[in-house]
């Protein structure tokens, strides 16, 4: 697409494409209000920058808490995030959590004012040896969604709960993705969805019905999504979880994921 124009990135939010970044020669973060760009979707606004961009909406249908998504081809700058945060601000937000943050990514936002909310789990699976699939799984279908979000409703505590925008959020994350169902006799007792990018694979998302737990139902998903980034030339799959979560823990641990020494975290602060 061509520059939208010379728009300073706190008066001008647009709405993007998430998977473009763009790289720059400038200093790292560097912010270059002239080359910010739009392009229509349904969702969300994003904030483009040459060298990255930053998705903005609420957080999992809470009208009070934004959210804040960033993506970099180069380290962020506390001046990014800082105007980030008007952004937010002035979109009547009180509050702001990110999404999960590596180490190096977090720095810039504590300099920021933001503090950790929640550490995480990162695990990663080489897909060399695979979980057999036990269970079969299916596609998962359009009238399958308000099934899909009772089952995550049930699986996690009311902050982490996907709503409708989340879910479609998590499916479009990647280029490509895959969201599967399982259950007896059409209902959903689990469901996976597996992404990719290039030869990078992510669990985006897992949820079993707790009445499920312990039936293979989970273990059918993982298998299924893991099974389908080999065939597609993955090399490594990746998953976080909470910290306190040990059903996911160990779910993920039978299916061959192993814990990586350093851990993400959701950081967060008031408006």
């Amino acid at each position: 697409m061509a520059p939208a124009g010379v728009v300073p990135l706190e008066e001008r939010v647009c709405r993007q494409d998430q998977h473009a970044a763009h790289g720059s020669p400038r200093e790292p973060g560097h912010l270059d209000d002239r080359r910010l760009r739009c392009m229509p979707i349904m969702s969300e606004d994003t904030l483009r920058w040459r060298g990255g961009w930053a998705r903005l909406g609420p957080w999992r249908g809470h009208a009070d808490v934004g959210y804040l998504s960033v993506g970099a081809t180069r380290p962020l700058s506390t001046d990014v995030v800082e105007r980030c945060v008007g952004a937010l601000r002035r979109r009547g937000y009180a509050s702001v959590v990110t999404s999960a943050l590596a180490l190096g990514d977090a720095l810039a936002f504590v300099d920021a004012g933001f503090t950790v909310r929640e550490r995480l789990h990162l695990l990663a699976h080489d897909l060399d040896d695979l979980p057999p699939v036990d269970r079969s799984t299916r596609r998962a279908r359009r009238s399958d969604r308000s099934a899909v979000l009772a089952v995550d409703h049930l699986a996690f505590s009311p902050f982490w709960r996907l709503d409708e925008t989340g879910l479609t959020n998590a499916i479009g994350a990647t280029p490509s993705a895959r969201f599967r169902v399982a259950g007896d006799d059409g209902a959903v007792a689990a469901y996976a969805i597996t992404g990719r990018a290039g030869v990078q694979g992510y669990l985006q998302r897992v949820a079993v019905r707790p009445q499920a737990q312990r039936q293979g139902w989970g273990r059918a998903v993982v298998a299924d999504g893991l099974r389908w980034l080999r065939r597609h030339g993955v090399g490594r799959a990746l998953v976080n979880t909470q910290l306190e979560n040990d059903a996911g823990l160990a779910l993920y641990r039978a299916c061959g994921f192993r814990p990586l020494p350093a851990g993400l975290c959701v950081m967060g602060r008031a408006l």
